[in-house]
């Protein structure tokens, strides 16, 4: 009975903290967007604004709650909830520290890239359940982008993989003991983080919702909490690509005098803040470079980066 109460405890604890997270950085960004580009951003509600999300979060709340006429209902109301339900699964084998994690799986890799492919059910749903043009091409856009992204995805972990000897999150943690893998495997994260970068359609990838060409793309028909929860499961997906990308290539809670939680959140703070970076700074690409770059530039360090790898593996073995 102790273990199961644990194990609750332990899931509403991340749970809670995953969402309060994924509240600030709403604020955040805005707040480290507006330094880099020398304005103000939000600075009434509260110290420094820190007040505009919940101002932000009770709008989405009292929105009327519409459905098209022309929509497909049913699946219309299910498409947000899958990207809410597949990022919070992913999160379950993340390893913050030793031993705290809500499940400790020995695929835990294999799970959270089959639960980060599960995501693309969501826009792809959203688009065609809307029956509109604008929504339709932007789900479209979407899967064609994520599809592609997740093969390189997972070609950019083999290298990983080969090194540590498992897809154990908490094992690959552990062999980066005595060098983390961002050194040897320097391709591997190069590609891991622009794939990341596309499978969470963050500017400059973000052409499924493209405002300038789509409207909105494939949530353009959306309204209230369900177009929060499209916005919610973004943030929440960047988090979740930042705290993979501290898992497989810097460590982990690897580090020397603080605690091995504290550790984790620094580095994934820092690697948060260059996700702002890149909207702040990178122009949005056409559709058809998008796809050029994934199959004639990402794929070919994806396959380089596991054949230097392996050789390296079997030479010194």
């Amino acid at each position: 009975m102790s273990d199961v109460l644990e194990t609750v405890a332990t899931v509403l604890g991340i749970l809670f903290v995953l969402l309060t997270v994924a509240a600030l950085l709403v604020w955040f960004e805005r707040r480290l967007l507006a330094v880099w580009q020398l304005r103000a951003g939000p600075n009434r509600l509260g110290p420094l604004g820190i007040f505009q999300t919940v101002a932000d979060t009770i709008k989405l709340i009292t929105k009327e709650d519409w459905i098209p006429p022309f929509a497909d209902h049913v699946v219309f109301v299910i498409a947000p909830a899958i990207v809410m339900v597949t990022v919070l699964m992913a999160f379950a084998v993340v390893p913050f520290a030793p031993g705290l994690e809500i499940v400790e799986l020995d695929v835990g890799l294999l799970f959270f890239l089959g639960m980060s492919s599960l995501g693309v059910y969501s826009v792809v749903l959203a688009g065609w359940s809307s029956n509109s043009k604008y929504s339709l091409i932007g789900g479209v856009r979407a899967a064609a982008q994520m599809l592609a992204y997740e093969v390189f995805m997972g070609l950019s972990l083999m290298g990983v993989v080969i090194q540590a000897g498992s897809f154990s999150l908490e094992r690959i943690v552990e062999a980066q003991a005595g060098l983390w893998y961002c050194v040897p495997q320097v391709l591997g994260l190069l590609v891991f983080a622009t794939a990341g970068i596309a499978e969470t359609r963050r500017l400059p990838f973000d052409l499924p919702e493209a405002e300038s060409e789509l409207i909105a793309g494939y949530h353009a028909e959306y309204s209230g909490m369900k177009f929060g929860m499209f916005y919610v499961g973004e943030y929440l997906g960047i988090t979740l690509v930042s705290a993979m990308v501290v898992t497989l290539f810097f460590g982990g809670w690897l580090g020397p005098w603080l605690p091995p939680v504290v550790w984790f959140a620094l580095k994934t703070f820092v690697l948060l803040c260059g996700f702002v970076l890149l909207r702040a700074t990178l122009p949005r690409p056409r559709f058809d470079q998008l796809m050029a770059f994934g199959w004639k530039v990402m794929l070919p360090l994806a396959l380089l980066n596991l054949v230097v790898t392996g050789a390296f593996v079997v030479g010194w073995a």
